[in-house]
């Protein structure tokens, strides 16, 4: 599989010619370039994760993808004029060469004061995890582990907590719209150390650059 780690929390997944797209939000430049789009996966329906915007230049370009997530982006997307399938924690779908197993079913507390929603995250042909918005250990083991490193739910210590206890092979660091550059160095070397610990490594990926898992 080829990754391709875009601003924030999205992520394009080529394979056999397709290409798997997770939480194209308003942090992310536009998407609607990518082809062979088979499906998008929006992990939870904030709008760092999915816009209209996004869907409907993927969607002008790839009219056959499939939209998958929690019933919470089946709503919203819904009220937007889009059609969702819903998946939930246990469920396994197969799209094109994707295998996707979710696993999660709320997002990360913010504050008490603001309701929790719904987020479930992904695991792409038992491989790689996106978490979404949540720190979600899955009860399958996970090769790369899609990980959050900067959000007003996260502390960086409560990061590094998710990453001891999944234990992956390896980390990409994600979700780092809200960080300053220093900020996002620091937190992404936090991790590294963390993930080292349990025996695994780290791979930083620039917006728009690829890796191949």
């Amino acid at each position: 599989m080829r990754v391709t780690k875009f601003e924030h929390s999205a992520l394009a997944i080529d394979e056999s010619g397709q290409t798997l797209v997770i939480d194209p939000g308003g942090f992310t430049r536009p998407l609607g370039s990518l082809t062979s789009v088979a499906a998008i996966v929006i992990t939870h329906e904030h709008p760092d994760h999915w816009t209209a915007a996004q869907l409907e230049s993927l969607l002008d370009s790839n009219p056959d993808a499939r939209i998958l997530g929690p019933l919470g982006v089946a709503t919203a997307a819904g009220k937007a004029g889009f059609s969702v399938e819903t998946v939930a924690d246990g469920d396994t779908v197969e799209v094109g060469p994707f295998t996707l197993r979710f696993a999660g079913t709320t997002h990360a507390v913010i504050h008490s004061s603001l309701p929790t929603i719904d987020n479930t995250g992904v695991l792409v042909n038992g491989t790689l995890f996106h978490p979404g918005d949540s720190f979600t250990v899955p009860e399958f083991p996970v090769a790369v582990l899609a990980t959050p490193v900067g959000a007003p739910w996260l502390k960086i210590g409560e990061a590094i907590d998710y990453v001891t206890t999944v234990a992956p092979g390896s980390i990409l660091p994600i979700h780092e719209a809200t960080l300053s550059d220093v900020g996002f160095s620091m937190h992404a070397d936090r991790l590294k150390a963390a993930v080292e610990g349990v025996g695994g490594s780290s791979t930083v990926v620039a917006a728009g650059e690829s890796i191949e898992l």
